[in-house]
């Protein structure tokens, strides 16, 4: 689901210390979501378990809202330890003016009898931050280690859970528990056993982007549970200052196309401070370098890769900023994606060569806190990041840097996810989704100037929807395109009924995939089915799950049996033989 607000606007594996199925997002501490074992059929859903039942309140505020009845909720991967599923379970109500109306808990699920059966539930106190508004519901993502479960939790905490019994410890890097600092990340956990995760603090009152951010840090807990923490403002230094003025974008639509001429220069606004964005897992490498992201508080545009050393003192600091040539003139073939200047949907005539029009400088990677997408770790050291860019019809840029921050090159694709490695004959492959978006415009939401229809105003570069595997230089080595055009449902009585909508194909709605030990990509789409994909880009086999429909990306995740777990409209799928 592309941003609900864009239209308005040599082969390294992790061992862990506990050896799980898969423990955390992405699998490993580098987040390549290879396993050594394959996958199975897809010849059945073996399980199907609602685990938020709050999710036709929240497509109903939605529609409200937006005018489509999209899912905008990001969820946990399963997290899976032998014989036992760890997932998220909701409750409460649900408010399009305050998440935190939404109740949060980790149940334990047991295989039993060819099915899955709880047995405990622990609440947490974690809530997540801003409302339908701000952004799409931030994830809660808890991670296996140390023979425990880690779970987040309230003011910044996470709860060390004993997986036996579910009770639960907290760990605590701050005194008391203040309403307005938040767990903001997925937990993360090194081969050692040591836990990662970052925190956000807001001001009292007001919206979430109102006031600047008080102070943002990551956090690390040994297994022995000593607890160590780093602000950001001491891991970004290099950064502009939080009361700095930063280049943003052209706003005057009046002025449009942009860019207004080949000498503007865009205004400036405040920064804000450097904080960690929401959703956003850190990503260590073997040697123990902690890699996360961050960015401005008030603007998406200012933002950077951060190396941290196991000490939690700075390695490097990379920025994101123009990096892209991609922009206003450059063909197709020579990796353009905006039709000529001067052309329905191009930069104003004239414009400078490669710009982004919105700013009339090089591109640049932008972070949302609507995205989930995070570092993956490859295994020459290289480090693989999707951002946002508006420009190229809102499909962001997959980012790669090296183990020494040095910016290394950009793939077209690179909206929220997080690409999965394949490690093969001595090298390795990167697979993402590669939805190239319709109805959004191409840089602008003016109809006149940015047709919506880019299939009908851009015949040569239309709406699609792939996903794709590239060498580590990003050349494309093949693709799979959805062109499935049903929109199904089942209803309660396990009948399926479908109707011919989307001419185009559905979006893929993965953002973390499962790779097993044959290559075969395992991803969700929106069309509500799970994908199995052979090397080379055929289609293996694919399960029809509860329903089609816009939503914010999901994670695929796999247990050492081969069952695949997947989810669709709040249920929990296990598909297998």
């Amino acid at each position: 689901m592309k941003r609900a607000s864009i239209l308005f606007s040599s082969l390294i594996f992790t061992v862990f210390a506990a050896a799980q199925d898969w423990p955390q997002w992405g699998l490993n501490q580098q987040h390549q979501s290879q396993v050594f074992f394959p996958g199975q059929a897809l010849n059945r859903n073996i399980v199907d378990i609602v685990y938020d039942p709050l999710v036709p309140d929240e497509m109903a505020a939605v529609q409200q809202a937006f005018g489509d009845a999209d899912l905008l909720a990001h969820y946990q991967a399963p997290l899976v330890d032998g014989n036992d599923v760890y997932m998220i379970f909701k409750s409460g109500k649900y408010s399009k003016t305050s998440y935190a109306t939404q109740n949060w808990a980790e149940n334990k699920l047991s295989w039993s009898g060819g099915t899955l059966v709880q047995a405990w539930s622990f609440p947490s106190d974690w809530k997540a931050p801003g409302n339908q508004n701000d952004f799409w519901e931030p994830v809660f993502h808890p991670a296996l280690a140390n023979g425990a479960l880690y779970v987040p939790g309230a003011g910044g905490s996470i709860w060390k859970v004993n997986t036996s019994t579910g009770a639960g410890t907290r760990i605590n890097p701050f005194v008391g528990i203040d309403p307005n600092t938040y767990t903001s990340s997925p937990i993360s956990v090194d081969s050692a056993g040591n836990v990662y995760y970052t925190v956000v603090q807001l001001q009292p009152s007001g919206d979430f982007y109102q006031k600047d951010a008080v102070d943002s840090w990551l956090v690390k807990v040994t297994p022995a549970g000593a607890i160590s923490r780093v602000s950001y403002s001491v891991i970004t230094a290099g950064a502009p200052a939080a009361t700095a003025q930063c280049a943003n974008a052209f706003s005057d639509e009046a002025t449009l196309p942009w860019p207004p001429s080949p000498t503007a220069v865009a205004p400036t606004i405040t920064c804000g401070s450097q904080r960690a964005p929401l959703n956003v897992a850190p990503a260590i490498a073997p040697d123990g370098t902690i890699i996360v992201a961050s960015r401005a508080h008030f603007l998406s545009r200012e933002t950077f890769l951060v190396a941290v050393n196991p000490n939690l003192t700075q390695k490097w600091i990379a920025s994101l900023r123009n990096r892209f040539d991609d922009g206003c003139g450059v063909a197709l073939n020579k990796g353009g994606q905006l039709p000529p200047n001067g052309a329905p949907g191009g930069c104003r005539a004239g414009a400078n060569l490669g710009v982004d029009p919105a700013t009339n400088t090089l591109g640049g990677g932008r972070i949302l806190d609507d995205s989930s997408a995070s570092p993956t770790i490859a295994p020459d050291g290289s480090i693989y990041f999707g951002a946002y860019s508006r420009y190229n019809y809102a499909q962001g840029h997959l980012m790669r840097f090296s183990a020494n921050g040095a910016y290394l090159g950009a793939y077209l694709f690179g909206w929220d996810v997080t690409p999965g490695i394949y490690s093969h004959d001595g090298t390795y492959s990167v697979v993402t989704k590669d939805n190239h978006y319709g109805d959004v415009g191409s840089y602008c939401n003016v109809d006149a100037i940015c047709p919506p229809d880019r299939t009908a105003s851009f015949p040569s570069y239309p709406e699609a929807y792939f996903v794709t595997q590239l060498n580590k230089n990003f050349k494309v080595e093949w693709t799979y395109q959805n062109t499935n055009t049903l929109s199904c449902s089942r209803d309660a009585n396990g009948n399926v009924t479908c109707v011919s909508d989307h001419p185009a194909g559905f979006e893929w709605c993965v953002n973390a995939f499962v790779i097993d030990s044959n290559g075969v990509v395992y991803a969700n789409s929106e069309d509500g089915f799970l994908h199995a994909l052979n090397q080379g880009g055929t289609l293996r086999q694919k399960i029809f799950q509860q329903l089609a429909l816009g939503a914010a990306y999901t994670p695929t995740s796999i247990d050492s049996t081969g069952r695949i777990y997947s989810q669709n409209a709040g249920h929990l799928f296990v598909a297998g033989n």
